[in-house]
This record gives C-alpha cells, sequence and structure tokens, in this order.
C-alpha cells in the first residue's frame, strides 16, 4: 500500500524544499533537546506523564533527528514517513497544551498570548508535513 500511496504523491520543487525543510528544522529541534535546550523542553513535558522528564525530552530529541533524517534521506518513503511525522507533532500537541494551562515559561513563552499563539503553529506543522510530502494528496488520490 504504501508504494501505491507514494506513486500517486505529487512531485514538485516547492514541495521538495518544503519537505528537505521541514527535515532539517526537526533535525535541528532534536539536536536542542539533547544539548542546548534541554531545560526548555523539560519544562514541557506535562506533569501528569508518568515517565521521567529527561528520559521523554533525550527520546523525543532522538525520534526529532530520525524523523528530520528520514525527510530529507527516504524520499522514495516520503508518503509514509509524512505520516508519521504529522502523527508525531499531534501526539506533542498536549505538551504544547499543557504549557499554556499550566502557565510554565519556556522558550521566551512567557504570557498566556504567547503561548497560545504557539499552538496555532502546531497545525501548521502537521499540514506542512503532509503537504509537503505529498501525503494527503496521495490518500485523496487513492480515495478516488
Amino acid at each position: 500500500m504504501t508504494t501505491e500511496l507514494a506513486k500517486l504523491a505529487p512531485s514538485s520543487v516547492p514541495r521538495t524544499i518544503g519537505r528537505i525543510g521541514l527535515g532539517a528544522v526537526l533535525m535541528l529541534a532534536g539536536i536542542s533537546h539533547l544539548t542546548f535546550a534541554r531545560d526548555s523542553f523539560q519544562a514541557q513535558v506535562p506533569e501528569w506523564l508518568p515517565l521521567d522528564k529527561d528520559f521523554v525530552v533525550l527520546a523525543s530529541g532522538i525520534v526529532e533527528i530520525g524523523l528530520g533524517a528520514s525527510l530529507v534521506g527516504l524520499p522514495r518513503q516520503k508518503v509514509a514517513v509524512g505520516f508519521i511525522v504529522a502523527a508525531f507533532f499531534v501526539a506533542i500537541f498536549p505538551g504544547n497544551i499543557s504549557q499554556l494551562v499550566t502557565r510554565t515559561d519556556a522558550f521566551g513563552l512567557s504570557t498566556d498570548a504567547a503561548r497560545g499563539i504557539r499552538l496555532i503553529f502546531q497545525p501548521v506543522l502537521v499540514l506542512w508535513a503532509l503537504w509537503s510530502t505529498g501525503a494527503f494528496a496521495a490518500w485523496r488520490a487513492r480515495k478516488r
């Protein structure tokens, strides 16, 4: 099924640039999880999550690096990777909501307005992943 979807995925220079750009953003974010922004990411881990905050930050950083590298280095699997990246962005959204609800300052987001505006960008990341990989278009074309 993944091969079928890959054949249906549109491809263009803007989509390719978008896919590689998103991959680079994810790799940088993953590296920051492991290094200079580790404390800020720990502040975003919801209190209700029954896992060690440092483990969550390190694991999500490694996942982000892997997803970013996959976006850049696996163009033939771009549709599957696009769906996985979109699902990842959905999965981490509760952490962003928690940051707003608990009024946790991190990454310079020190007001409710700033934290609220950040929430708007999570769906943008989901759409970016689905558009740049052609995943959504391939899925829709499969339905026809």
